[in-house]
């Protein structure tokens, strides 16, 4: 089955890699896990690892030469390769491990092709690098629309807040704009971007370092930018070595009413 990729584009290797890496996710979903301690609060589980392997069999065998970076696995090949694949097997291990369902599967080719997998609703969110589509099996690929139309913008709380005092996304909750005109959602999972980019959120607003490279937001803001997402840090710089967190937003004017109402708490 893996080899029978060997010949396909890259977006069909994301989107191969993520479904493998979901049905691992499926399949150990209700199981009593041991976690896998990682340091400050964090862990793995069994599913995470065995998820990842998964996916790095279908790159291995498709992609042979290129390098991999794994959440759980770490390096493979040259750190500085050209072509470099971005694997979080399972984003909001958190989540799975006291019985929900809110995570995702992220594989991506570094400034390609990405997808992120829902291992629950069967939907795929896939870029080329160029157009964004979600997948359902049994229907036919549905072009990413996003819409600010919900109000609905996802804040990601976790720490750490390398911003503070300058911003804390929680005060953003309490702007009196952001009341006025939105109405939060608060998870940590690539879901939330995927979201943005079909419609489903008006935005999504976390505070960090630089994502553009990071495992667990790469497929994501790829998959964003692709839909025509407006995606910026959240000083609405754009992001990349020097970037600061990230705020993507259906359109600018969601993405000009954030900027400015986290601006004034600044």
């Amino acid at each position: 089955m893996i080899n029978s990729y060997a010949s396909s584009d890259d977006a069909a290797v994301a989107i191969a890699g993520a479904r493998a890496g979901a049905d691992v996710v499926r399949s150990m979903y209700g199981r009593r896990l041991n976690r896998i301690d990682k340091g400050a609060g964090d862990f793995a589980t069994v599913a995470d690892v065995e998820a990842e392997k998964a996916i790095l069999g279908v790159i291995r065998a498709a992609r042979p030469d290129d390098a991999v970076l794994g959440e759980e696995s770490g390096q493979q090949g040259a750190g500085d390769a050209v072509r470099k694949w971005l694997v979080d097997p399972l984003c909001g291990t958190l989540n799975y491990a006291v019985g929900s369902m809110l995570v995702a599967v992220n594989v991506a080719l570094r400034d390609g092709a990405a997808a992120v997998a829902d291992p629950f609703s069967g939907e795929v969110f896939f870029t080329d690098g160029e157009s964004a589509w979600v997948r359902l099996d049994g229907a036919d690929d549905a072009v990413l629309t996003p819409s600010p139309a919900t109000r609905l913008v996802d804040v990601n709380l976790d720490p750490p807040f390398p911003s503070a005092p300058g911003f804390r996304a929680v005060d953003l909750l309490t702007h009196p704009g952001f009341v006025e005109r939105f109405r939060p959602r608060v998870v940590s999972t690539t879901l939330a971007l995927a979201w943005v980019a079909a419609g489903k959120r008006a935005a999504y607003v976390t505070d960090g370092g630089d994502l553009s490279g990071s495992v667990h937001f790469a497929a994501g803001i790829a998959l964003c930018r692709a839909a025509g997402c407006v995606v910026t840090g959240i000083d609405g710089a754009p992001i990349g070595e020097a970037g600061r967190g990230l705020v993507v937003a259906a359109d600018e004017e969601t993405h000009r009413l954030l900027m400015s109402m986290t601006r004034s708490r600044s």
